[in-house]
């Protein structure tokens, strides 16, 4: 057997399509699997209820399709997607089914994408044969304004997209309902600033827009950190927003997304150290980080970080700068966490002192300060 022969296949990319109850990912699907570009993709459905019929309307792929059993992908069925997905694998391998380039998860509109996430992320066999391209949320420009503010799913699939589909604009068809778009489209830029939002009634909602959201440029193979982060993105509407008023009972107004950048390499421990303090203190509340990283022993080689509340992707490092931008830069989505609590943390295990502010209270405010400085 030749040494190319016993290499591992390439992680085959996973796309997550998410979105609240009868916003259209059905529709999407199937739309997206009529489309040459779609060709060779096997498709896992969770349908919530006792009978599957959201199976019945993918007509693309029988033979690679994988009806979950009844029950929400996010809570009782964790199991069963990694069965699910190591069926297609076994299939695949087996030669029972042809090759696929790719696999889209559709969830219930219940459905909270975070464990999903979790999977692949977490199973050891499923880490080294799929790998996360990115997560497609799907929003009904109708209803979406109440139910961002009635259903704190729908917030959550919102924030940590990569793309966001807007579907049913073609019923926005009077003044109020033009008004209420443009006020979905605030709120979703808002949520998610690094997201594009593509309109499906104008055509944008196609293969080439929603595929490809990793980190790898899919026609170049290449890194594209600018775009993957997105944190000039990030860092700009964080600018705007800061003259938004906040309402606080809006589900919404409780996630921020922010970016922490530095100059300054990076130790590997105080990396480390850092990640694990605001996974323990944070965790649930961390909806999405992204970030590459200068490490100060490596700085030639930067480190790659992807994680969903507590749970941290293996890290990763790059065979060089793909650019010229060669800052630390973490790109962060919280709920109910103030981004300057995250800074402040950064910033002490970066040893920056507190400026402007008195010794004492510098002391008692850093968050690595002994608990005994502490007022």
């Amino acid at each position: 057997m030749s040494e190319a022969t016993r290499l591992p296949p390439e992680p085959l990319p996973v796309t997550l399509l998410t979105g609240f109850l009868g916003a259209g990912k059905t529709t999407l699907l199937n739309t997206l699997l009529q489309q040459p570009d779609m060709a060779d993709t096997a498709v896992l459905i969770n349908e919530f209820g006792e009978i599957g019929l959201d199976h019945l309307l993918v007509q693309h792929f029988d033979d690679a399709t994988v009806l979950l059993a009844s029950g929400c992908l996010c809570c009782t069925i964790r199991g069963d997607l990694s069965e699910g997905l190591e069926q297609l694998l076994r299939r695949m391998d087996n030669g029972v089914i042809p090759p696929f380039r790719r696999v889209v998860i559709e969830t219930t509109g219940l459905a909270d994408p975070a464990p999903i996430l979790h999977v692949l992320m977490m199973h050891p066999y499923l880490l080294m044969r799929f790998r996360l391209d990115g997560v497609v949320t799907v929003v009904d420009a109708v209803n979406g304004l109440g139910t961002l503010d009635a259903h704190p799913e729908s917030v959550r699939q919102a924030a940590i997209s990569d793309r966001i589909v807007l579907t049913k604009t073609d019923l926005v068809d009077t003044p109020e309902r033009s008004a209420n778009l443009a006020a979905l489209r605030q709120r979703l830029a808002r949520l998610a600033p690094g997201a594009p939002v593509l309109d499906a009634a104008k055509g944008e909602a196609t293969p080439s827009a929603l595929l490809g959201a990793g980190l790898y440029d899919p026609a170049t193979k290449i890194p594209d950190v600018s775009r993957w982060l997105a944190d000039e993105a990030v860092s700009a509407a964080e600018e705007a927003g800061r003259a938004h008023v906040h309402d606080e009972n809006r589900h919404d107004e409780r996630i921020r997304a922010f970016t922490v950048a530095t100059e300054a390499p990076v130790s590997a421990a105080a990396i480390d150290m850092f990640l694990e303090l605001v996974r323990g203190t944070h965790g649930p509340k961390l909806l999405r980080l992204k970030g590459i990283v200068k490490l100060a022993e490596d700085p030639e080689h930067p480190l790659v970080l992807h994680g969903v509340q507590h749970v941290l992707h293996p890290p990763s490092q790059l065979a060089a700068w793909p650019d010229d931008d060669r800052r630390t830069r973490l790109v962060m989505i919280v709920r109910d966490v103030e981004p300057a609590v995250i800074r402040r943390l950064f910033d002490a295990f970066m040893g920056l002192p507190a400026i402007g502010q008195p010794d004492r209270v510098a002391m008692t405010d850093n968050p690595l300060a002994p608990h005994t400085l502490r007022r």
